[in-house]
């Protein structure tokens, strides 16, 4: 579908730009809620050194690459720089010559310490192992070529000993050179044969005297398994120590025809065959790849990798219960289950809640904001920050996704938008400069030069629609929103910087394995006519996130409605003692016997007394028979975990037994509280959209 129009659309709305608040899992009252972070961060990686943590995660095609991040107690994470300044300088990396890296590059890193020094080993796709080596995690790093072609490896120094255990199914380990120079010939050997439940994005310990492997499988579905024996080469045991969580999250709106060879994957009018998210199929909306750490008291935490739909792939923290020499991830009485929201670790001292990034950017300091991130390698003579403004010269491309120096950053859920002001009037003929969202496929808007002419352009490559818009003058403000948790996004502009119009429909941006990653937004410029034009100025690039404060996500002192998004009716305390549900036909549905009160119990912990006099929520019994009643006083099982689900809804895990209120929506059964947790849906009958009472 194409559209070409000349006059200012009529449909306006005013928007007010602001950058306020960054996501931060700290909910400051002593808890925490997955994910970590709310935007990109695969194939996470961390090691404890002292009283220190430290993170490194995937990267891809993204330049600089591998960050390494550190924190205090596994919630707060600060940036302290990247591994790795740019790829190699080859066509693929450089996005020359018809060539690419997208869903390439540098994956799944492994960090250690040892002696003194930090090591980071990674596979660049098709050139090997790389590792870097410093002596301050901050850097610098020292890289060095280990070729084999190894990915997703773990390492583990074991006395004198270097290895690298690696593989699918079947996994192997192989002796790496002291002087990471290669491999010690024959070495290589399958340590786990293939049929035993491993899968692959290993990490591998030594805790006690024994060897732990711990791996992702993806098929049918994301779930964690553990491998443990006496001996690093054997034999092992196996157990599944992760499964079927999903945080309440879907599976991601996907594109079924475009993988990571795709060469077809940049064409306008290409043929799109996407796939809508099913309601509760798993696939990798499941906590997977992930691995285990222990804090100075003893204790032990896992993370682990999960698909949070258009934003990526990212990060999420579970506590470790072990049963039996297994690390389960989860509590007591619901292992292999991990909370949404839960105390934070015990590290002894407290951590100011704070972001890990700064996203805005006026572009006014000396080098850029470290979220920022180059798709392939940038020409570095091409691109500057001039008085307070990046600009972006143009070079030749055959459309957005080919074009060299754009700038990325990842997009944040569950929402945000990006604002920048464009100055376009020293764009060339066929020169174009804009705002996007790179994805496969990609939607963008942007300032076109045509002669003496300027046209505001807007793009969406899924149903090839064009909008052209004729412009006054060269400068104009764009903005970019993205409804990450849904898989959609809306592009707008404005002349005054004040009142924004949408141009084009709310896009979808659905999950692709030809860029594996995330949609980002991004800021591009370059020439349509095989020239090296002009040049674009950006300048007040600003991100906002709607729902980044979670302040009021948890409604202490406040009465309210439970309504269950499994029956669609509201929590009721039966008069007779027990806890049913009301529809809205019932006279019920609207008396105090639906309205309940929150009592602060503190660390996000609370009780719920009803208003009709019946007394306080509480669980009674263990087990199937872990029914909810009515008691007049507060016991051990009136005690709840407030479960924060985002956009008003919540759950409410019990810490009697440690599983979560709800009720078969099939049978009309009162509530119980031995519910392992959502369903990806949030219909099975424990989640609940709450609203304070009128």
């Amino acid at each position: 579908m194409k559209k070409t129009i000349v006059l200012i659309m009529t449909f306006i709305v005013a928007v007010t730009t602001m950058s306020g608040q960054s996501w931060t899992a700290d909910n400051g009252n002593g808890t925490y809620t997955n994910p970590l972070f709310y935007d990109e961060f695969s194939d996470p990686d961390i090691i404890r050194v002292g009283s220190d943590f430290y993170l490194v995660g995937t990267s891809m095609h993204s330049v600089p690459g591998l960050a390494v991040l550190h924190s205090k107690d596994l919630v707060n994470w600060s940036f302290l720089g990247y591994a790795l300044n740019r790829l190699d300088n080859l066509d693929e990396f450089n996005l020359m010559n018809g060539k690419d890296s997208y869903g390439q590059g540098i994956w799944a890193p492994c960090i250690r310490y040892h002696n003194g020094k930090f090591y980071i080993f990674s596979h660049i796709n098709h050139h090997g192992v790389h590792v870097f080596i410093a002596s301050n995690p901050s850097g610098p790093w020292i890289h060095k070529d280990m070729g084999g072609n190894i990915h997703d490896l773990s390492i583990l120094f074991d006395g004198s000993k270097i290895y690298a255990v690696y593989g699918y199914d079947e996994v192997r380990m192989i002796e790496v050179k002291p002087d990471f120079t290669g491999y010690v010939e024959g070495t290589d050997r399958v340590i786990i044969p293939r049929g035993n439940a491993m899968g692959e994005g290993h990490h591998v310990y030594k805790i006690d005297g024994k060897y732990y492997i711990i791996s992702a499988d993806y098929s049918p579905m994301g779930r964690m398994q553990c491998a443990r024996a006496d001996k690093l080469e054997g034999p092992y045991e196996t157990a599944v120590i992760s499964a079927r969580e999903t945080m309440g999250t879907q599976q991601a709106t996907w594109v079924n025809n475009v993988g990571q060879n795709a060469t077809k994957y940049d064409e306008e009018g290409m043929p799109f065959i996407i796939s809508k998210p099913l309601k509760d199929v798993m696939n990798c909306a499941t906590l997977h790849q992930g691995g285990i750490v222990d804090l100075p008291n003893g204790d032990w935490w896992g993370w682990s990798m999960q698909d949070f739909r258009s934003e990526g792939r990212t990060t999420c923290l579970s506590p470790v219960t072990w049963i039996d020499g297994w690390p389960y991830f989860g509590l007591a009485g619901n292992l292999g289950r991990s909370p949404r929201t839960w105390i934070k670790p015990d590290v002894g001292e407290f951590e100011k809640p704070h972001a890990t990034y700064r996203r805005s950017d006026d572009f006014s300091g000396k080098p850029l904001q470290p979220i920022w991130q180059w798709n392939h390698n940038p020409d570095d003579s091409r691109w500057s920050l001039t008085n307070g403004r990046l600009r972006l010269n143009t070079m030749p491309a055959a459309n957005f996704l080919r074009a060299r120096n754009t700038l990325t950053q990842r997009g944040i859920g569950p929402a945000s938008s990006a604002t920048v002001t464009l100055d376009a009037s020293h764009l060339k003929n066929g020169d174009i400069a804009g705002l996007g969202l790179l994805n496969v496929p990609c939607v963008w808007m942007g300032v076109l030069r045509e002669g003496k002419h300027f046209v505001l352009r807007y793009y969406n490559q899924l149903d090839n629609e064009k909008i052209d818009i004729a412009l006054d003058g060269g400068k104009v403000y764009l903005r970019a929103t993205g409804y990450f948790d849904t898989d959609s996004a809306q592009m707008s502009y404005s002349i005054d910087g004040k009142v924004f119009t949408d141009m084009g429909e709310k896009a979808v941006i659905p999950y692709q394995l030809k860029t594996f990653q995330g949609t980002r937004y991004a800021l591009f410029a370059f020439n349509t006519e095989d020239v090296c034009g002009g040049f674009a100025e950006f300048d007040d690039f600003i991100v906002s996130e709607p729902y980044a404060d979670r302040s009021a996500n948890l409604p202490i002192g406040k009465v309210i409605t439970l309504l269950n998004m499994g029956n669609n009716q509201r929590m009721w305390a039966n008069p007779h003692g027990m806890l049913h549900g009301k529809s809205l036909d019932e006279k019920e549905y609207d008396a105090t016997g639906c309205r309940f009160r929150v009592i602060d119990r503190g660390r996000g912990r609370v009780a719920l007394e009803a208003m009709n006099g019946t007394g306080f929520v509480t669980v009674v019994g263990a087990g199937l028979s872990a029914d909810v009643r009515l008691m007049k006083k507060e016991t051990e099982g009136s005690l709840f975990q407030w479960q924060d689900m985002l956009m008003g809804e919540c759950m409410l895990l019990s810490l009697k037994t440690n599983r979560y209120v709800g009720i078969d929506p099939a049978t009309g059964e009162p509530y119980g509280a031995d519910w392992t947790g959502a369903s990806p849906g949030r219909t099975n009958g424990t989640v609940f959209k709450w609203h304070e009472a009128e």
